[in-house]
């Protein structure tokens, strides 16, 4: 039996096929377009030729019917391979379909020929066939108001029209050239509907169009459309355009970017970014360059906003990006460098001396300005002045950047925080063009005008990992030298390592000098930091020297931070001890000439002037001269005529403030005290009172060395002016003082006279200073006076001392009254101390009173004393109260008497228990007890909380519903004390 064998058709076999509607299919030229069941319809349409619903019925009809027809037909005879290149077009049936409805439409539009809706139906009927079925996308929500280009750009690169199938463009050319006549017939007839130009637009981005449609044809297709639609709908075109541009690649991608550029530059970053894009197979970086140059220009002045976010000083960086990875591309070499900074310092100084001078008044007409002569400004089309032209902007140029001096003009000048990365991305596009020279001279540059550590270290980090690079670099070529490299090449690398090395050593030593650097560039009146500069010298006193110099002569002292009076102490001190080491000779006259220039100096507080003048006269005392030293401050402490000058007043030079500088005098007097004699002494003290400067310390000691040379009274007249000079509470110090000393010396010679002298202390004391002026008082009588007298001091002191002092008093003045007069005695006072004392404290002093009623045999007096201090003690918190009165009633009373204590100790629990303050009375007592409650015994609710902190010991205040009030409800405390075993227990019921 034979084989049936098929053979594969030809690519001529199958492009026979096309065009299958070029020219247009008729019933003459095609006699199976129209079929016995449809000459129905062709009578109702030429019945109505003019009818656009007849026309469309019978269109919708043949549409279904086709589709019918394609979903019942059966398996293709041809290969997969084969069908994929026919596409939608590989059966029979679908192409007689597509001849049939092209029949119908081609008809109607000879009679509607500017019908939107036809030609909309139509050709994407055309599209279906040729192009295959198109895959919609799901959208949340309606269109939206058109974005700008780089949202619109990211929008519509994802709602791109993608296609299942289609028909191979080599295959089917004919049909495709078909369609495109198609759409060029009815954009004839319809130019202005966008969506048609955006349908025929959208085939060019099919994968199957063929290239003779896709690169040329499209890109005059899309001016075409730019030429015909009006300037509102171009931004829908124009980005259907810029992707298509993005695809092509290369020269159309510059052209086209570069066209729209100049209308929107809104796209400029993403323009640069495909210029530098990695899958770009010939990038322009030049060009990428001068645009972010421009943008970053733009963006500082104002006139430029990137959709990105993106900040002038992040423009500027991807520039200096752009620089440094295509050194070779975007700048210049050094000499070019060097040449065309002459050139515009020369075109500087030629548009300086050609400038013409402005007259004094500009000129008028009717009060307007008018401008006379000039050169010619360029304006736009809105009268506005255009920028001057700028080479390094123009990306059509073809001139490189001069790359050092854009980023000093326009990084270094604007973004002075930043001089850190910009100083580094300098020396890195010089490394790139292997410019080493340059580089390092550019890495020294940077570091010596930076402000800031941040920067500094930047840059120096920089720098070292340069200098280990080249070192690195250059061991390896000594390790592994190249063949053509003799010995003589080989020890001149071995000298250029030496070099480097010992750069990088002096480098890496120079760096504490260049921190310092940036900290007194930053502030040169930092005198911490000049400190720390000479400190760094060492033992270089050349060094040291010339610091101090630098130092003096730079700071200026009302800038200057604190203590800047020191550098002139400190260089005189290094004068004073023969350098840092003290080899040398001591220079007592550059010493003296130093800090007699530091005298004429303008501080900005008078105390480092007279600081100055303390350490000149402390130079001469450490060198025995001690005239010389008095002389110093005697010329320091010269009084001027006029001494009403306010201390304080800043607007007056420190020079004519220092006589007002108690740390001056009392430095002037210490050293009279040491040198001079007593007269010398006390006329020193007498003018510190005299300028009104004395503070107590200068009182005390003025007094003290008085009473050291045996001059009693005159001291004690000091202590005098000292009270009267100053009020309460510098002066109680002084009464201190003074009344001991007066009572040592005199004792009891002269008591109206000290008696006075306690009186006057007293008189205007607060009542919180007193204290110890009355206990010294009533003391000083007890000795030398009256006890009666002393009775009464103490009794007049406990009436005026603050309140938390008066239980004190009374303390002693009771110990001082059993002393004297005995127990029986002490009564009246316990009892006005009952009267004046706090609660808190009345309590206390009750069981004073009490323990010496018992001690009297005066029980009953005691029990009515325990009595009157119940009411001040809570049985809850004051416990050692109730049980000391407890204890009392044991020993001494009867059931009578223990039974009316336990009435007033309920009445007084209840009646804290009303009081609002118990709660919180009761806790601060337990947490002064460290008393803690065991979390399991916690009750678990608030209200359960409440009751049990109110109930006590006793049981809850509120009686719980299940419980019957008549029952008396009974707790073991835990570890409650051991019953006495003479106690007499008694009911609580039983107290009526």
């Amino acid at each position: 039996m034979p084989s049936a064998t098929t053979s594969e058709p030809t690519l001529e076999s199958l492009q026979a096929h096309f065009p299958l509607t070029l020219p247009v299919p008729t019933p003459t030229t095609h006699p199976d377009l129209i079929s016995t069941s449809e000459l129905q319809r062709e009578e109702e349409v030429l019945r109505n030729p003019y009818s656009f619903r007849t026309w469309w019925n019978a269109i919708q009809t043949t549409k279904e019917a086709s589709s019918l027809l394609l979903k019942t037909e059966g398996p293709t005879e041809l290969s997969a391979d084969v069908a994929a290149l026919l596409g939608p077009l590989s059966t029979p049936a679908a192409r007689k379909s597509l001849q049939r409805l092209t029949y119908l439409y081609e008809s109607a539009l000879v009679q509607f020929p500017t019908s939107f809706k036809l030609w909309k139906s139509y050709l994407l009927m055309r599209m279906t066939y040729v192009c295959g079925k198109l895959v919609h996308r799901k959208k949340a929500g309606g269109r939206k108001k058109f974005q700008d280009m780089r949202d619109a750009l990211q929008e519509e690169q994802e709602d791109l029209e993608q296609w299942e199938g289609g028909l191979d463009g080599v295959v089917g050319w004919g049909e495709w050239k078909a369609l495109v006549a198609t759409f060029e017939r009815a954009l004839m007839w319809v130019p202005r509907m966008p969506r048609l130009w955006l349908f025929y637009l959208s085939i060019f981005n099919h994968p199957f169009c063929p290239p003779q449609l896709s690169h040329t044809h499209a890109r005059r297709t899309y001016d075409r459309a730019l030429r015909t639609l009006p300037p509102s709908l171009h931004s829908r075109i124009w980005v259907r355009y810029l992707l298509w541009a993005e695809k092509r690649g290369g020269a159309t991608t510059v052209a086209i970017y570069r066209r729209y550029l100049s209308v929107d530059p809104s796209v400029t970053e993403r323009y640069t970014a495909l210029l530098l894009s990695p899958e770009n197979p010939s990038p322009r970086p030049l060009e990428a360059a001068k645009l972010l140059l421009s943008l970053a220009r733009k963006a500082a002045k104002g006139e430029y906003i990137s959709p990105e976010g993106k900040s002038p000083y992040q423009l500027l960086i991807e520039w200096l990006e752009v620089a440094e990875q295509h050194a070779e591309e975007v700048g210049l070499d050094v000499e070019g460098t060097a040449d065309s900074n002459a050139a515009i310092a020369q075109a500087e100084l030629e548009e300086e001396q050609a400038a013409p001078h402005q007259p004094s008044e500009p000129v008028k007409v009717d009060c307007q300005l008018i401008r006379l002569a000039g050169p010619a400004i360029a304006v736009d089309g809105e009268g506005k002045v255009l920028p001057a032209y700028d080479e390094d902007e123009d990306y059509r140029s073809t001139r490189k950047l001069n790359v050092e001096r854009i980023i000093k003009k326009d990084g270094l000048e604007v973004y002075k925080d930043q001089a850190g990365r910009l100083w580094t991305g300098l020396a890195t596009y010089w490394i790139k063009r292997g410019e080493f020279d340059r580089a390092k001279a550019t890495f020294e540059d940077g570091i010596a005008s930076v402000l800031t550590i941040r920067d500094f270290t930047q840059i120096f980090d920089a720098y070292a990992e340069f200098s280990e690079s080249l070192i690195s670099a250059l061991m390896e070529s000594i390790a592994e030298p190249d063949e053509d490299e003799d010995e003589e090449d080989i020890k001149q690398t071995e000298a250029e390592l030496d070099v480097k090395m010992k750069e990088f050593e002096e480098l890496m030593d120079r760096r504490p000098f260049l921190v310092n650097d940036v900290l007194l560039r930053r502030n040169p009146n930092d005198v911490q930091e000049w400190e720390k500069r000479v400190a760094l010298w060492g033992e270089h006193d050349d060094k040291v020297a010339e610091t101090y110099t630098q130092a003096l002569t730079t700071v200026n002292p009302r800038k200057a931070t604190a203590n800047f009076h020191k550098l002139y102490v400190n260089f005189a001190k290094f004068y004073e001890e023969g350098g840092t080491n003290g080899e040398a000779e001591a220079d007592l006259d550059n010493a003296r000439k130093i800090l007699e220039r530091a005298t004429k100096v303008n501080f900005k507080t008078v105390e480092d002037l007279a600081d100055v003048w303390c350490e000149w006269a402390e130079l001469e005392i450490r060198h025995e001269n001690y005239d010389e030293a008095i002389r110093v401050m005697q010329r320091a402490a010269a009084v001027p005529k006029n001494t009403k000058i306010n201390y304080h007043d800043h607007s007056i030079p420190v020079q004519a403030r220092l006589f007002k500088s108690l740390k001056l005098w009392s430095f002037y007097v210490d050293l009279e005290e040491s040198l001079g004699t007593v007269e010398s002494t006390k006329a020193v003290y007498d003018k510190i009172f005299e300028l009104r400067i004395a503070n107590a310390q200068v009182i005390v000691n003025y007094a003290a060395f008085l009473e050291e040379n045996k001059y009693f009274e005159e001291s004690f007249k000091v202590y005098e002016r000292g009270v009267e000079l100053f009020t309460f509470p510098v002066s109680y110090e002084i009464w201190n003082i003074y009344l001991a000393k007066f009572v040592k010396r005199y004792g009891g010679d002269k008591i109206e006279r000290t008696r006075d002298l306690f009186e006057q202390a007293l008189e205007k004391c607060p009542a919180k200073s007193c204290k110890s002026i009355f206990l010294m008082y009533a003391s000083f009588e007890e000795e030398h006076g009256l006890a009666k007298r002393a009775m009464g001091i103490y009794d007049r002191a406990t009436g005026v001392v603050n309140d938390e002092d008066k239980f004190d008093l009374f303390t002693i003045y009771i110990a001082k009254a059993t002393a004297s007069y005995g127990l029986t005695a002490t009564r009246p006072i316990y009892e006005r101390a009952l009267e004046i004392l706090p609660d808190k404290q009345t309590a206390e002093m009750c069981l004073r009173f009490a323990s010496m009623e018992r001690k009297l045999g005066e029980i009953d007096r005691a029990r009515a004393i325990y009595a009157h201090a119940s009411q001040f003690c809570d049985p809850r918190v004051n416990q050692n109260f109730w049980a000391e009165w407890n204890t009392f009633e044991i020993e001494t009373g009867s059931e009578d008497t223990f039974r009316e204590m336990l009435r007033i100790k309920r009445s007084v629990q209840a009646q804290f228990n009303t009081e609002a303050s118990y709660i919180a009375a009761q806790m601060a007592s337990k947490q002064k007890d460290g008393v803690e409650d065991d979390d399991e015994d916690a009750p678990t609710d608030a209200m359960a909380a409440a009751e049990r902190l109110a109930g006590g010991v006793k049981g809850p205040a509120f009686v719980a519903s299940k419980n019957n009030v008549n029952i008396r409800q009974q707790e073991d405390e835990p570890g409650a004390s051991a019953a006495n075993a003479d106690e007499i227990h008694i009911s609580d019921d039983e107290d009526s």
